[in-house]
């Protein structure tokens, strides 16, 4: 697949149609400052907040924050054109992305962690970084993650789930549940997205209904969650059928949780490697990690969040990132960092990784032909 005595072609995917846009394009960056240039050819290929595909200078304009080139003549404006067609305009994007070896998606959230760019990769036969259509999928969406990792034995904090539709039809019924289930206070989730956008912890029936409305921007399910006191424990897992996973890490927020603020903007958390807890607890934690990992059907990276209750001392898995930040100060490549693997060497056992899969994936038969098999 790769051609000898040239440089590994590795396409660098990022930006997107989610919430962590900007999140995504700061991923991107590091990835592309860290990565070997002696092995690797880097090309950029960015995805605009309207799903416009760009690649060569328009993807460098993306990463700087510069202005877009205009669409090529005689596309249609963005404005007019349906987003498929505004997905699909340039085609030197499709040119890029085709011309590869290897596919680095650093795309958070929903249209990029969910499968749906794995399924477009799947279908051109590319080898890519991460988990697959199904592990992506599972990892992003909180509800269906939460009831495999249940079937698994894992342990998961108990939830109420909630259709917008029935919220928006009958908002007094769903309050009362959440009342009559848990009290408060209690957290509020879109079941599909990343980066804690969407999330909130309501202290009473008000804020509960604001938090709900919020959840709701976001998706179509929502969970409610009973707030537990608890310290929030991080582990890195790096892999495919044998997964490793890295000492655990702590997040200590400057706001009230982990949110978006907490994570991006606002300054004062603190990242606390390795996590100063027991052995034993550490050990628990590995374990988890590396179970909920198989358990999805990931591959390559994840980063597993657990909570530790404060009260009980037991470790509740919280969610897993199937493609987490990947900034040179993000938790996953420090968790590595602090476990002997640097980021440019993280970054080579990924791509590595990628292939693998893709090579392993190449020895299943696709079609079937009855007489073969009676022969």
């Amino acid at each position: 697949m790769m051609g000898k005595g040239r440089r590994t072609r590795v396409a660098v995917l990022f930006g997107g149609r989610s919430g962590e846009h900007q999140v995504s394009i700061a991923s991107a960056r590091s990835v592309m400052q860290a990565i070997d240039a002696d092995k690797y050819e880097v090309r950029p290929i960015g995805i605009t907040q309207e799903g416009r595909w760009l690649a060569g200078e328009g993807a460098q304009a993306l990463l700087e924050g510069r202005e877009l080139p205009p669409l090529p003549a005689g596309a249609a404006e963005a404005g007019e054109a349906s987003r498929a067609e505004t997905a699909l305009v340039p085609s030197q994007a499709a040119e890029r992305l085709l011309d590869i070896d290897v596919v680095f998606p650093v795309l958070h959230g929903t249209y990029g962690e969910d499968g749906t760019v794995q399924g477009l990769l799947e279908l051109a036969g590319l080898p890519y970084v991460g988990a697959g259509v199904l592990g992506s999928a599972l990892g992003l969406d909180k509800i269906a993650c939460k009831d495999v990792l249940r079937a698994n034995g894992l342990p998961v904090v108990e939830d109420l789930r909630a259709q917008r539709s029935r919220w928006r039809r009958e908002p007094e019924a769903v309050l009362d549940a959440v009342e009559a289930r848990f009290g408060y206070p209690v957290f509020c989730k879109p079941a599909n997205m990343g980066s804690s956008v969407g999330v909130s912890k309501a202290h009473d029936r008000d804020g509960l209904a604001r938090a709900l409305d919020l959840a709701a921007r976001y998706d179509r399910r929502m969970l409610v969650e009973p707030a537990i006191n608890a310290r929030e424990i991080e582990c890195s897992v790096l892999g495919n059928d044998d997964p490793i996973a890295s000492v655990p890490g702590e997040v200590e927020p400057c706001n009230e949780f982990y949110d978006y603020d907490a994570k991006y903007i606002d300054e004062g958390s603190l990242l606390h490697i390795p996590a100063q807890i027991p052995g034993e607890t550490a050990r628990l934690v590995q374990a988890y990690a590396v179970r909920a990992f198989l358990a999805i059907d990931c591959a390559g990276m994840a980063r597993v969040d657990f909570f530790l209750c404060r009260d009980t001392g037991l470790v509740y898995i919280n969610e897993l990132n199937t493609i987490p930040g990947f900034t040179a100060i993000s938790m996953y490549p420090k968790l590595w960092e602090a476990s002997g693997i640097p980021y440019p060497e993280l970054i080579d056992r990924l791509i590595g990784l990628a292939v693998e899969r893709w090579e392993d994936r190449q020895a299943s038969e696709t079609s079937y032909q009855a007489e073969e098999e009676a022969s």
